[in-house]
């Protein structure tokens, strides 16, 4: 690859805020008497570092994405790039035109009308007159505002803000295009027209895309490669897939057995896979899940476990009361069901483990604020080859498959060594 072909280069870029610390005062008063005493005491002031040595290149034409937990430098390092604000050290190259929507209101002026505010960022990014006409029309029918057009922006909904500012900054040819969390301003429909646009943006204008989100299956979906920060440091630079897995088994703990939190009508005191020891999850083995809780009043109780993908999809759901009848709870005692899975049907990835409680005598539920996740290991789960959530969903049905050889009126079964006819891959999602 030549250095034609890059199109942002960063070296070990560093960012750096001053955070003051002042004397806390719980009223007016206590802070002039503390004035008056201490007339000449500053505040203590720290250094905190959003970005830390940060060093990486992006070539014309990729599609990546930004993630990380809130904290982690993901919207400074946005800001850095689309040159809002500078670094403390390090240097940046960028080989194009940048249009950036990092927040609702970011290149709007308030006090123009929409049409204005096209024209202004056209301007800004080097655009002549005549090349902002030719897209005009292209922007006002993807933002859907054409009533609005001549109306100051500040009148605008968030929503209709953020329609016309990703209209403008996706048709105004940038070379870069970056994307914040912002578009989850937007409604369902708009957000699917935005992703939609940026991959044509990549694939066929041959443009470079940076986005930022906390929605994992539109990473996965638009992005070929990711970028996982943390506490202002990459911690992975991969395929996007790797980096999204990466990242879920990151920030969701893996286990709930050392806290207890209290309800209304229960007390769950853990939630557990109990066998095989984490990390040893693998497709068709036993798998037990344990929960323990206490229950406030004699009832019937309830439990539903939810097995959910990392986009959120549930892939199944167990209710003990599908397999138990009248499970009595005595009050301030303390109960624990295990889940007996005989053959767990998921293939390799990162997925979620969250449940509800039910008082079932007095029909009221508890969906329990705490999850977790685990991970079931790659493993050649046919005795063939190893499977891929990308091609093959996530649930895995145990399958054969018979083959038979023949004239169209004369079908004969072919005789086939036994290792030619292992069993093979019938997955849904």
């Amino acid at each position: 690859m030549t250095t034609s072909d890059i199109a942002i280069s960063v070296r070990n870029l560093t960012k750096e805020f001053s955070i003051a610390h002042e004397e806390k005062h719980t009223t007016l008063a206590e802070r002039i008497v503390s004035r008056v005493k201490h007339p000449l005491r500053r505040a203590t002031r720290e250094t905190f570092a959003a970005l830390k040595d940060v060093s990486f290149e992006i070539h014309k034409g990729d599609v990546v994405g930004i993630i990380g937990r809130n904290g982690s430098g993901k919207s400074t390092l946005l800001k850095l790039l689309s040159n809002i604000t500078q670094p403390t050290r390090g240097e940046i190259d960028l080989y194009g035109r940048v249009g950036s929507l990092l927040e609702v209101g970011t290149g709007f002026h308030p006090e123009l009308t929409g049409r204005e505010n096209i024209f202004l960022n056209g301007a800004i990014l080097g655009m002549h007159r005549p090349e902002i006409r030719r897209r005009f029309d292209e922007i006002v029918q993807f933002a859907e505002v054409e009533k609005f057009l001549d109306t100051p922006v500040k009148r605008y909904s968030s929503g209709m803000y953020v329609r016309l500012a990703f209209a403008v900054a996706a048709h105004l040819n940038p070379e870069i295009l970056i994307v914040d969390e912002v578009l989850a301003v937007g409604d369902v429909e708009f957000q699917d027209k935005c992703l939609g646009k940026m991959q044509d943006v990549a694939k066929e204008d041959g443009r470079t895309v940076i986005f930022v989100s906390h929605n994992m299956a539109a990473v996965e979906s638009l992005c070929t490669r990711g970028i996982l920060l943390h506490a202002g440091q990459i911690v992975l630079d991969s395929p996007a897939h790797e980096a999204v897995q990466h990242y879920l088994r990151r920030s969701i703990k893996s286990d709930f057995s050392d806290e207890t939190i209290v309800g209304k009508e229960f007390d769950l005191c853990g939630l557990r896979i109990a066998k095989p020891s984490l990390g040893n999850l693998s497709t068709f083995a036993p798998c037990e899940i344990a929960v323990t809780f206490r229950s406030h009043k004699d009832c019937s109780a309830g439990v539903h476990i939810f097995v959910e993908d990392h986009k959120g999809s549930l892939v199944f759901g167990i209710d003990s009361t599908d397999l138990i009848s009248n499970a009595r709870c005595i009050p301030g005692a303390v109960t624990c069901y295990r889940f007996n899975i005989e053959s767990l049907p998921l293939i390799t990835g990162t997925y979620r483990l969250r449940m509800i409680l039910r008082n079932d005598t007095e029909q009221r539920y508890w969906e329990v604020p705490s999850s977790f996740s685990f991970t079931v290991e790659s493993a050649r789960i046919y005795g063939t080859r190893q499977v891929e959530q990308k091609w093959h969903g996530t649930t895995a049905v145990a399958a054969t498959v018979d083959i038979s050889q023949g004239s169209p009126d004369e079908s004969a079964p072919v005789e086939t060594p036994d290792a030619a006819v292992e069993s093979t891959p019938s997955l849904v999602k």
